[in-house]
């Protein structure tokens, strides 16, 4: 038969009143009055049927079987505590972060290896979700996304602007006598075709009509693989400029034309939920990515709350 155990109430004041063998103390320890812990043992004493502490002049004792309680109630609680204590060390030295694909290769990897450096304490690990997955922003301290917004109630940060431009490896834009006008693009490979950010560029730079249905159609659906693409003069890839800047000043990359589109109001961004806000490893994280984005010229917002939900 189980037997029903004391309201815990009863058995948190029992056990900080056998550690300490004072009232008083106890109350202190539990933030309640001398009186509220007294009452809680007589409440213990009254479902176990028989008495846990010997009450004298200014001063308590246990009694026989308030001592057998006690010690193995004071160990109970000490393993309790040490759980507690083990699971929030734990989490507080473990940074999840969820990152897009683009974002992930392009830039964390790179550079983690600083974060860490300067934050030896905390262990990073860094979950990326692939090209047509959305971002479970519940299940990381951090997400890194875009394209998906993060829901309301958390807090967000744009970090990088999304724009775009062709960019082509220099050996195959040499291969047609090198790229002059936007017209002569469309004598290249045209890596990922489907993209709409294709027909935005050509619009603008005045190829409303340009026929893109000559090439396979495909969606790599990821900045990093399309780059590589490029890099490889399998074709030219529609790309964003600051994710290829080591390419691009290595030589592996060219971009043929200064325009440059942007999707209005998206962005890479960091967010979090409001639980994480005064996260010390959050917080670190957060100050790191953005200084090192403005060590790249790069300026964030400060951090907003989504509206909430409703």
């Amino acid at each position: 038969m189980t037997l029903n155990l004391p309201p815990l109430s009863a058995i948190r004041a029992f056990e900080a009143a056998s550690r300490h063998l004072s009232f008083t103390k106890a109350g202190d320890e539990l933030g309640l009055t001398q009186a509220a812990v007294s009452y809680q043992i007589k409440l213990l004493e009254e479902k176990l049927g028989f008495a846990v502490f010997e009450r004298k002049t200014r001063k308590i004792d246990l009694t026989q079987k308030g001592a057998l309680l006690a010690e193995g109630v004071v160990e109970a609680f000490s393993r309790l505590r040490q759980t507690f204590q083990d699971v929030q060390d734990a989490d507080a030295s473990e940074l999840v972060v969820s990152s897009n694909t683009t974002f992930a290769v392009n830039w964390l990897a790179s550079r983690m290896f600083s974060f860490q450096m300067q934050n030896p304490d905390i262990a990073v690990r860094l979950v990326s979700y692939g090209p047509w997955e959305k971002p479970k922003f519940d299940q990381a301290d951090v997400t890194i996304s875009a394209c998906y917004p993060p829901p309301k109630g958390n807090l967000f940060i744009p970090l990088i602007a999304a724009e775009f431009t062709p960019l082509v490896a220099p050996q195959l834009a040499q291969g047609i006598g090198g790229i002059n006008t936007p017209a002569d693009l469309l004598k290249l490979p045209i890596i990922d075709p489907d993209d709409p950010w294709w027909r935005t560029w050509f619009s603008a730079a005045g190829l409303p009509d340009a026929d893109l249905t000559k090439w396979p159609t495909s969606r790599m659906g990821s900045q990093a693989l399309e780059a590589n693409r490029a890099i490889a003069g399998q074709g030219v890839a529609i790309l964003t400029p600051y994710f290829c800047r080591q390419a691009l000043q290595q030589g592996q990359l060219i971009q043929p034309f200064d325009l440059v589109c942007a999707e209005e109001d998206e962005s890479w961004a960091l967010s979090y939920p409001p639980r994480n806000k005064n996260s010390r490893k959050v917080r670190l994280f957060q100050d790191w990515v953005v200084s090192e984005l403005g060590r790249d010229g790069l300026h964030c917002p400060e951090a907003v709350l989504i509206g909430s939900d409703d």
